[in-house]
């Protein structure tokens, strides 16, 4: 028996090819499909409509892929650590044969000077100006003035203070990390939790040096969170999905926004062209609206080109 309509999956799986090239040949209108909520699907019909047009016209077929570049190309990603990063690189990796990300997690501050400097191709970023209350465009703004920039939204995702899941010393509140009772353990200067947790200070007429183990600095939010477990502190200060990993308990303090941001350039232009694909396209929306802590909503959205 026939089927009606296929996934995605299924068709990589009968033509023999990458899922990713599924997509390309969507997106360039030589495969139909349409959409079940926000599930692609592509019919029968289309499916024996594709395959006769295929027999008759190899020359064509062959023509129609020489676009797609041949080895993958390696996309240097900066910035900061995030678990939903973590899975759009995996995702990359497993669906992909065109590109790879290569992540390095040094801070949302770190990584856009990386990208200025022409030394990453995409940072990822969640900074909080104090003047605007924006997130990410003024920085952006800044730096990048005659760079060709793209700035497509990832997620908005909450920030809080992670605590014991029995949280014995009723940490609910900024001023409760004063107490002489209470250890705390920060994230790294430049990092966008770092700006948002000294953010939170400056408003609450807290001094830095009134925190026991403000000092203390971790590179991400699962190692911070991992000395709650271990009881070397007590509170630190991150992003909910940490909290919920390692099972322990999370007081929201703020949602905020975290974006990817684009450099073109002539080498790295086809390959950023097939992540903006992959990010506004493909399943992988579907995995982050899974992701607890997250709302992806809006991700693949464009919220600032320079070009």
């Amino acid at each position: 028996m026939q089927k009606s309509a296929y996934t995605p999956d299924e068709i990589a799986s009968l033509f023999k090819i990458a899922k990713n090239t599924v997509y390309e040949l969507i997106k360039r209108g030589e495969l139909q499909a349409f959409k079940v909520g926000n599930k692609m699907r592509i019919s029968q019909e289309e499916v024996e409509r594709y395959m006769a047009a295929m027999r008759t016209a190899p020359a064509k077929k062959a023509r129609s892929h020489s676009n797609l570049p041949s080895l993958a190309f390696t996309l240097q990603l900066a910035g900061s650590h995030d678990f939903l990063v973590e899975k759009l690189v995996s995702y990359v990796a497993e669906e992909n044969a065109c590109i790879t990300l290569s992540p390095s997690y040094i801070g949302s501050l770190e990584g856009l000077m990386m990208l200025y400097r022409g030394a990453a191709d995409i940072a990822a970023v969640h900074l909080l100006d104090p003047s605007s209350q924006e997130y990410n465009l003024p920085f952006i703004r800044q730096l990048f003035i005659h760079e060709k920039i793209t700035v497509i939204r990832l997620a908005s995702r909450k920030q809080g203070l992670i605590v014991p899941k029995v949280n014995r010393k009723n940490i609910v509140n900024f001023h409760d990390l004063t107490r002489n009772n209470v250890t705390f353990v920060n994230r790294q200067k430049g990092s966008g939790t770092r700006f948002l947790f000294d953010s939170f200070l400056s408003t609450s007429g807290i001094s830095p040096k009134e925190i026991r183990g403000y000092g203390k600095e971790e590179w991400n939010h699962l190692s911070a969170a991992s000395h709650i477990c271990s009881g070397q502190a007590d509170v630190t200060f991150g992003a909910s999905f940490a909290a919920s990993r390692l099972d322990l308990g999370f007081i929201p303090m703020a949602t905020e926004q975290f974006d990817l941001v684009f450099r073109w350039t002539s080498e790295n232009e086809t390959a950023l062209m097939h992540l903006l694909d992959l990010l506004q396209v493909t399943t992988f929306k579907e995995h982050a609206l899974a992701c607890d802590g997250y709302d992806a909503a809006k991700l693949g959205e464009i919220i600032y080109q320079s070009f």
